[in-house]
């Protein structure tokens, strides 16, 4: 019976923690489009997460510290119907947000309002039956290591096996199924242990055992979240970049809590030496940490290394059962104040995206505490690494400031203008996003993406004779409007409010044109969907999160948007440079499902006009355009992959798309 017993609560466990993480990537997905497909999405979404779920391990350590076993049942019992009371947990188009919300407070209101009660309910499992288990005297910390198994196959499966081949909104309506089975288990095994006469008895454990278990719990989550903001601003806020660190994440907890001795302190903190010095090393080397092959490697083993530390410290420090839910309340309240350090506070007092190298810093003053008896050589070790990464923070922060003429940041990301004696650029994290001559003769000369002989410039140039309406997605620094005419009418969306003020006030494109400009704040997506049809003769895509369109830009809803606000004969350009996705295909396919041929052109640098390589795709049903000599002798065909299935907003998979 009793190993029954146990198979039951590991079933409730491992279902409990397999559903919560991952109805994660499933929820962001699904709403990552309204927010422009900015990482900032699920590192909000991640700030969340770790609150509810210490509201859970709160839960779970005040039933179990004043209410009785059957007490604790029934008010569990009660939860879980209400819970399941809510679902699907699909958001309504009523959460979709205006423009002027506050991008934070939208998210967390819709994560809140729409997962927040089966969410919580699923934080509590792990504390909550822990302590019912040990009310048979057995040993329950290996259940930990249990859920976090289960969390690393939810996360894992997601990626390879759920994402590619099942909607989105297929995926969350078997999710509230598992809900429901996760409900009926856990009721069961709520009367089942409602039998004990007597509450167990919870001590609380020492005021500097409190403190330790808080900030080494806090210490890994800013490592986690910090090096998922480091991937995804520089590459794409997709999932798969959301699951790989929160995968090492869960490893090093599960070999931490398994009880089979993973974790040897010397062995590790040798690691962290080598891996920060690593990561420092590329946060100063910027042209070094945008190569993928090269940082997702170096930035994983770094967070593997430090929270192998943190988590095996605090394995090493795991008090005896009568305090195991003041154990698990504190690493989730460390938890929690790392993700809101990194995903709330962090982008109000930094100018820059420096948490990554404040992180190591911080942990590497644990390991000098952690390793304070190892001897005099350790002590040096860890106080040599400990300043020096403090100086990599001041020369970061040194770095991003120079040549700055202003520094800005705000939910969408961290924005610069850079002048040199020639030029003056707008970054976006480490991306280039437009630039302009200081020269006031060739101040309306378009650079970097959007020369004459990109696919943007020859569309602008020889898509129509006569006054045009162009419609451009993305405003960057407003370099599209040097091709506006007298006439012409150049509606810009734009969904960040900093790049619109940077744009009107550091650059002149927009002021100088002689074509008149609108801008329309807001996702595109969403702003195009009320206009008027057949307005635009060119309607170029060129919005990017990190260095990738974003995904809901990309699928055959938004082309159904582009095809209907196209005049008949209008030119759709797509902007698709990307060093790590190979996106063209993606776009001739969904071009081919609206009815438009599309060809690729290939632009090359010239630093003397201050041009970059450029990728950009033209999709038309305008023949004529397509004949022209100046188009027809620089397009090319792109080549139809066999395997490729068709973007929606329902699907999408990048692992089709990148580049090995």
């Amino acid at each position: 019976m009793s190993r029954l017993l146990a198979v039951l609560y590991g079933a409730a466990i491992f279902l409990g923690a397999f559903l919560l993480f991952l109805i994660q990537p499933v929820f962001a997905k699904l709403i990552l489009p309204w927010f422009g497909g900015t990482a900032a999405v699920w590192t909000t979404c991640l700030v969340f997460f770790q609150v509810a779920l210490l509201g859970g391990y709160l839960y779970a350590h005040a039933v179990v510290r004043w209410m009785s076993p059957r007490m604790q049942a029934a008010l569990h019992t009660v939860l879980l119907i209400a819970a399941l009371a809510t679902l699907p947990a699909i958001p309504g188009s009523r959460w979709q947000p205006a423009a002027g919300d506050y991008p934070v407070i939208r998210l967390i209101a819709i994560l809140t309002a729409v997962l927040g009660a089966p969410f919580f309910l699923l934080s509590t499992t792990g504390p909550l039956l822990q302590a019912w288990f040990a009310r048979t005297k057995r040993e329950p910390y290996r259940f930990f290591a249990l859920s976090n198994a289960a969390s690393l196959v939810a996360l894992i499966a997601y990626p390879v096996l759920i994402e590619p081949n099942f909607s989105t909104r297929a995926q969350d309506r078997a999710w509230s199924v598992g809900f429901a089975v996760f409900a009926a288990l856990c009721i069961a095994i709520a009367w089942m242990a409602r039998g004990s006469v007597e509450r167990p008895s919870v001590s609380r454990p020492e005021r500097r055992s409190l403190a330790t278990w808080f900030a080494l719990a806090a210490g890994g989550s800013m490592l986690f979240l910090s090096t998922t903001n480091q991937l995804t601003q520089n590459v794409a806020a997709v999932p798969l970049l959301w699951v790989l660190p929160l995968v090492v994440y869960l490893i090093t907890f599960i070999l931490c809590f398994e009880g089979s001795g993973w974790y040897h302190r010397g062995a590790y903190l040798r690691m962290v030496v080598i891996a920060f010095a690593a990561i420092a090393y590329m946060i100063y080397n910027i042209d070094l940490s945008v190569v993928i092959f090269v940082s997702i490697p170096v930035f994983l083993f770094g967070l593997f290394a430090g929270c192998m530390l943190c988590h095996g410290e605090l394995s090493a420090r795991r008090p005896p059962a009568d305090q195991l839910t003041w154990f698990y309340l504190m690493i989730a309240t460390g938890g929690a104040a790392g993700a809101v350090f990194v995903g709330l506070i962090a982008p109000r007092i930094f100018s820059g995206v420096y948490e990554l190298s404040v992180s190591l810093t911080l942990i590497s003053a644990m390991a000098l505490g952690v390793n304070s008896r190892g001897g005099g050589a350790q002590r040096l070790l860890w106080t040599t690494l400990t300043v020096t990464l403090a100086l990599v923070v001041a020369a970061q922060v040194r770095d991003y400031h120079r040549n700055a003429v202003i520094v800005t940041r705000d939910f969408y990301g961290a924005l610069r203008v850079v002048e040199s004696s020639t030029v003056r650029r707008l970054y976006h994290g480490s991306i280039e996003h437009g630039s302009q001559f200081v020269d006031p003769l060739r101040r309306m000369s378009p650079t970097i993406y959007y020369g004459p002989p990109s696919g943007a410039g020859i569309a602008l140039r020889y898509c129509c004779d006569g006054p045009r309406r162009l419609g451009v997605v993305g405003l960057g620094a407003g370099t599209l409007a040097a091709y506006g005419r007298p006439g012409d009418l150049v509606r810009f969306y734009e969904i960040d409010p900093e790049v619109i003020r940077l744009a009107q006030s550091q650059f002149s494109y927009l002021k100088n044109t002689p074509a008149t400009v609108e801008i329309a704040p807001g996702d595109a997506r969403l702003s195009l969907g009320p206009e008027s049809s057949g307005q635009f003769d060119v309607l170029a895509i060129d919005a990017f999160s990190g260095d990738a369109i974003p995904v809901h830009l990309l699928t055959t809803e938004a082309f159904a948007v582009y095809r209907r606000h196209l005049k008949g004969s209008g030119i759709l350009a797509v902007h698709v440079s990307n060093q790590f996705l190979d996106l063209a295909p993606v776009v001739s396919e969904l071009a081919a499902a609206s009815g438009m041929r599309a060809v690729q052109i290939q632009s090359g640098k010239d630093e003397a006009q201050d041009l970059a390589s450029a990728t950009w795709v033209l999709a038309t049903c305008n023949r004529d355009f397509l004949g022209r000599a100046e188009v027809a002798n620089v397009a090319r065909e792109i080549p139809r992959p066999r395997k490729l299935r068709l973007w929606t907003d329902d699907y999408n998979n990048l692992l089709d798309v990148l580049r090995w």
